[in-house]
């Protein structure tokens, strides 16, 4: 049986400015050529997320980085989309933070959870400040013995680049916990970096950045993971359409 080729939505607001969006095209090259995992990728504007039905067809969502976005509002609809719906997501750096901020809200019943970014007069700063920026910053990152990202990584200690200025108000972290969001990597001073979804077929986000890892031309194991779980989701949709035909 022929597989059709998996579609990945690249939802974000695509900049020649952002260093993690003028990757991608060679990270794309990259995995098909060096991994044999072949995308069909599709840039998706955070404006047009916002629509109804924008992210219909999709086999994975990644949201990119680039915050502010031009429409928090379809940030927040392409995590709901894909966590509700079982569709593989990364998000990395605002992606991770927009995923905190969609989970606190339509989970967690943090109704204003808002990101100190955009709304910083808001009660619920759910996304603050980092005591320290980690613009430019390596680190390394700690991970949870028998976690998604452990079996993504295939260890539990890494380095990683990072280009983000924003990160998790540790004042709702045991909301968002009791919620069922896993946090499931910490730098050196415990800091949250990582998190997932329990019982979610692919759900990650990273505070750091691998599409910054080495020199672009080879995939970070976070984004062959990513590739592969698109890849499961596309022949699982072909598989239920083919039985829904016979």
């Amino acid at each position: 049986m022929t597989y059709p080729t998996p579609r990945i939505a690249l939802v974000g607001d695509r900049s020649p400015a952002v260093r993690s969006h003028a990757r991608i095209p060679g990270l794309l090259d990259a995995l098909a050529t060096r991994d044999q995992l072949v995308l069909d990728a599709y840039w998706i504007p955070t404006e047009d997320a916002e629509a109804p039905g924008a992210l219909d067809g999709f086999d994975a969502i990644w949201l990119l980085p680039g915050s502010p976005y031009r429409s928090e509002a379809g940030a927040v609809a392409a995590v709901r989309t894909a966590r509700e719906r079982g569709i593989p997501f990364l998000g990395t750096c605002a992606g991770f933070q927009h995923a905190v901020l969609e989970y606190a809200r339509n989970v967690c019943g943090i109704g204003g959870a808002a990101h100190g970014e955009s709304h910083p007069a808001e009660d619920d700063l759910v996304i603050v400040p980092l005591s320290c920026s980690l613009v430019g910053h390596e680190g390394q990152v700690e991970i949870t013995p028998g976690s998604l990202a452990e079996r993504v990584l295939g260890t539990t200690r890494t380095l990683e680049r990072y280009h983000c200025a924003y990160g998790l108000n540790s004042a709702y972290l045991d909301r968002l916990r009791a919620g069922g969001l896993r946090f499931s990597g910490v730098d050196d001073d415990g800091d949250l970096r990582v998190l997932e979804l329990p019982g979610h077929p692919f759900f990650l986000a990273s505070l750091f950045q691998p599409e910054l890892a080495g020199d672009g031309t080879l995939a970070h194991p976070v984004l062959r993971a990513l590739a592969a779980a698109a890849v499961s989701h596309a022949n699982a949709r072909d598989t239920t359409a083919e039985g829904a035909r016979a």
